[in-house]
Parts: C-alpha cells; sequence; structure tokens
C-alpha cells in the first residue's frame, strides 16, 4: 500500500489532536492554540463553501502579514479550493492581471489594502470575485470574521487528492510577465518533511516568518512548521522594523529566514540584548556578501548560518550549512536531501565540465507541477523531469554550486560576457556602499556598458568617480564600471522578498536617460 502524506489541513489535525492547547501560529497582536486554529479553519471552509466556492475554485488573498493568512491557507486545504496569494506592493492593474489570469471566484482582503481591492473589480475587470473583506466591511462585501461566526460548527472537510493544487503562486515577475506555479499537496507535504529534516526543525522550535506570507519563502516554512509542530510566528508589519525585528528576536524565537537586506538593516540598527534562543539562520532569495554573513554571525553567536538557493518552481535545490559557510565562501552549497544531483548544461543540453558556467537544472519530488494555463512556457522550463528558471551557475571539484546570475541579466560589452553578480561581489567590499546592483545599458560602441546602481551606509558621502578609480585594481577593464548611480534604500526596486528587481532597475535607468 502506498504511503500517504498529510495535505496541511489534516497536519493541522494531527497538531490539534495531540497539542491542542499549545500555541500554533501567533503574529504580534494575538496568537491561536492548535485546537483555536482548526476550528476556525474549518469554519472558514465551510463559509467559503457556503458563497458557493466548490473544490478547485481558486481563492486570491492580498494582505499583509498576518495571523489569519495561517487560517486561510488551511481552510483551503480542508475545503479543496486553491491559495492565490497576491504581493502587496502590486499595484492595483498588476494585481488585477493575477486575479484575472487565476480566475478567482473571491478576494480576501484586508482593511488597509480594501481600496486597491475595489479598484481591482471596478476599475480593472475583475468584477466577477467575490470580496471578503478582513476588518469593517462595506457595501457588497462578505466580513471575514462574520464569515467564520456564521459557519455551521461541526462540518468536515471535503475530500482532497495529493495531486490537487493547493496554491497557484505566481512568480515575481524578474524577467517578464507573471506566471501562476501550481503547487501541489503532495509537493508541498513532501517539501515540509524534507526541510524539517534539512534545517533540524522539531516541535520546541518558534519561527519567525518575516518575509511576506504570500512569497514562497514563507509558505515553505509555514508547511514545513505545521507538519513539524514547530511555533510560527509572523512578523505582521507592512514594512521591514529592524528595531522591531530585533526585540521580538530576543522573545524565544530559534529560527528566522530572513533576505540580506534584512539583516543588513538590523546591523546598522543600535541594539541592546542578547539573542540565546536563537539556534538556526537562513539567508536566502539574493546573493549575500561574505562580510555581511560574518557580521550575522557576530549578531547571533549561538546561532548557525545557513544559505540556500530555490525558487518558486522549484522548491529548495541547494543548502551551504552552517560548518560550510567559510570553507565554500561564494557558494550555495551542494544539492537539498531528497533531490537528482543538479545538472548544469550549455545551450546545447550538454553537461558542462566543473569550472564552467552552464544553465542550472534541478529534480525532486517537490518542485512545482507547471504554470497556470500556459503549457508552452511549461515545457520550456523542463528538459526531462529537470527544471531551470533560467539561472546561471559553477560546480565546483567538489560539488557546490556557485551562482553566477540570471541568463537574462547578462550584460554583453565589446563581444565579452560579464555576470553582473561577479561585478556586485567586488563593488560590495567598499566601505561607503551598502547596496550594490549592476545592470548593462545600451552602448554604441561596446552594445552595453555596465553600470551599477548603489546605495550607499547611513552617513556615508559618496563620490561616483571615486568608486569607479577604487575599482580599477580589482575588475578587469571590461567589467569595471562605466557609470556609478546612486539610489536610496526606497529608490531601489524590489519584490516582496527585497530581492532587487534588475529588468525594472534598467527600466527606470531609460527612463530616467529619456
Amino acid at each position: 500500500m502506498t504511503p500517504i502524506l498529510l495535505h496541511a489541513g489534516e497536519a493541522l489535525d494531527a497538531q490539534a489532536r495531540l497539542r491542542p492547547s499549545a500555541i500554533g501560529a501567533e503574529d504580534l497582536e494575538r496568537s491561536l492554540t492548535y485546537r483555536e486554529w482548526r476550528a476556525r479553519s474549518l469554519r472558514l471552509a465551510s463559509g467559503l463553501a457556503g458563497l458557493g466556492l466548490q473544490r478547485g475554485d481558486r481563492v486570491a488573498v492580498l494582505a499583509y502579514n498576518r495571523v489569519e493568512w495561517a487560517e486561510i491557507y488551511v481552510a483551503a486545504a480542508y475545503a479543496g479550493l486553491v491559495v492565490v496569494p497576491i504581493n502587496f506592493r502590486l499595484t492595483a492593474k498588476e494585481a488585477a492581471y493575477i486575479v484575472l489570469d487565476a480566475g478567482a471566484k473571491a478576494l480576501i482582503v484586508e482593511d488597509a489594502l480594501a481600496d486597491v481591492a475595489r479598484a481591482i473589480r471596478e476599475d480593472h475587470g475583475a468584477g466577477e470575485a467575490q470580496i471578503v473583506r478582513i476588518g469593517a466591511s462595506g457595501v457588497g462585501e462578505q466580513d471575514y470574521e462574520a464569515l467564520i461566526d456564521a459557519a455551521p460548527q461541526g462540518a468536515g472537510p471535503v475530500a482532497v487528492d495529493l495531486n490537487d493544487a493547493w496554491c497557484l503562486m505566481y512568480t515575481s515577475g524578474t524577467t517578464g510577465a507573471p506566471k501562476g506555479a501550481i503547487r501541489s499537496h503532495r509537493g508541498m507535504s513532501m517539501l515540509a518533511l524534507m526541510t524539517s529534516v534539512e534545517f533540524r526543525l522539531h516541535r520546541r522550535d518558534k519561527a519567525l516568518l518575516v518575509m511576506p506570507m504570500c512569497h514562497a519563502n514563507s509558505l515553505n516554512f509555514f508547511t514545513t512548521c505545521l507538519h513539524c509542530g514547530a511555533c510560527i510566528s509572523i512578523f505582521s508589519r507592512a514594512s521591514f522594523d529592524p528595531e522591531l525585528c530585533l526585540s521580538v528576536m530576543q522573545d524565544g524565537v530559534t529560527f528566522s529566514s530572513m533576505v540580506p537586506t534584512h539583516y543588513a538593516m538590523m546591523l546598522d540598527t543600535p541594539r541592546t540584548g542578547t539573542f540565546g534562543s536563537v539556534e538556526k539562520l537562513l539567508v536566502s532569495s539574493a546573493t549575500a556578501f561574505p562580510e555581511t554573513k560574518r557580521q550575522i554571525i557576530e549578531m547571533f553567536p549561538n546561532s548557525g548560518l545557513y544559505e540556500l538557493y530555490g525558487s518558486t518552481e522549484a522548491g529548495w535545490v541547494t543548502v551551504l550549512h552552517p560548518d560550510e559557510q567559510f570553507d565554500h565562501m561564494g557558494t550555495v552549497g551542494r544539492e537539498v536531501i531528497g533531490s537528482h544531483p543538479v545538472r548544469i548544461l550549455d545551450d546545447e543540453g550538454r553537461e558542462v565540465a566543473d569550472g564552467e558556467a552552464g544553465e542550472l537544472f534541478s529534480c525532486s519530488p517537490y518542485q512545482f507541477d507547471g504554470y497556470w494555463n500556459l503549457p508552452e512556457k511549461t515545457a520550456e522550463a523542463f528538459r526531462g523531469p529537470y527544471l531551470s528558471v533560467g539561472d546561471l551557475a559553477i560546480r565546483d571539484e567538489m560539488g557546490f554550486i556557485r551562482l553566477i546570475d540570471r541568463k537574462k541579466n547578462l550584460i554583453v560589452s565589446g563581444g565579452e560576457n560579464i555576470y553582473p553578480v561577479e561585478v556586485e561581489q567586488v563593488l560590495i567590499d567598499h566601505p561607503a556602499l551598502r547596496e550594490v546592483a549592476v545592470v548593462g545599458r545600451p552602448d554604441p560602441k561596446w552594445s552595453e556598458r555596465v553600470v551599477a546602481c548603489v546605495v550607499p551606509k547611513p552617513g556615508a558621502e559618496l563620490d561616483p568617480n571615486e568608486i569607479i578609480e577604487w575599482s580599477r585594481d580589482r575588475l578587469a577593464g571590461f567589467r569595471r564600471p562605466r557609470e556609478i548611480v546612486v539610489l536610496s534604500p526606497d529608490e531601489m526596486p524590489r519584490n516582496a522578498t527585497g530581492k532587487i528587481l534588475h529588468r525594472k532597475l534598467r527600466d527606470m535607468l531609460e527612463t530616467r536617460a529619456s
């Protein structure tokens, strides 16, 4: 008989049975025991069914980080619905594209984003979606709490196939229009089990989820913590507050996953107290520079630092463990457990030799099931069972993977291939720089020229010419930036996780030049 995995609803059933009074999910305002969480999610599932939603229907969610995300994800599993998380930073037009593309029957929105939801329906053609509002509901809207309160108690979940879609995660669109990545119950449950082993997460842990709950990183760790019984603590703020985050991390937090920008902001923040409970930290979603990692380790002396590479489509691909950080600097580790060996291929699909750059392909039992309504794009992403999202990498003789860049970020100047991340890793060592993003701009002589967009450290004064001169002995001439653009932290375009969007950065520079 084939062993059966648990979907998110069944995982919560197990925790509510074994530890009903333990805190299962919380944010900075309120908490839910496993018993309370299960009861509310079951009634929410019943309430959504009462609106006419049936198994397989999509429910879009537009909200900042808050504990209701935990209820919604599980309610969808109970009801056989598909969650469509929407990045709260999107414009109404961009969000409407996702609602329409997914064919969402309902949109759950928090009060602070109600105007965006109305614009999605009234101005951008998504009027078919019913609005369920967290907070004071308006005319023609369902009230979230009233929906839960009115639902009959004792209603049970519907039958769900593990191969059914659970979430439709739209990519951030770093290289074009967002695509909906289909994540099944089976794949997400398998990913949860692998993650709990790889990161040694268990019921004694308290995981602080800082990254947006609409993003795959937080969803993956949410699912993992639910399966293993770790307390899920959601950092419920619309934007990152480093001082508050440092304070929260002193309250029994044992694990968190953040992007380099989050860590950089905390490192720049005056702090008191200790972080003795923090045992495991992860840096992911963007390149972490060596000096940043050293400072993180100094700030959290009791914690091991992990670095991870993955994607919405692939899940986790590689992980660099704490004991490997400084022996394999600049890499993102080797394959996570439970996955096949990474393949690095040239344009003809042939394996490249160690030390040579190629496109990274991964294969695991938890990768996505394809792009929503885009069979051609799905076919393009695969070579047999192996999946690529367009990242370029090099493998060394010990099997450690070093990311070079996204294929579409490659700069070609004077016939030379230039990988932006290689230039960024050099420039970030300049003592006045906090962030660097390198892009190519059209050039009549060289085809493209290298442009470095930089964010200074607080209080630092920058001389662009000095930075170019500083790089002279550190970068080959064709890699050296020809132009330095100074930006504030708010001007640097980012996705929901804080990852810099090179495509939007190029567009922004072109707009400034015109």
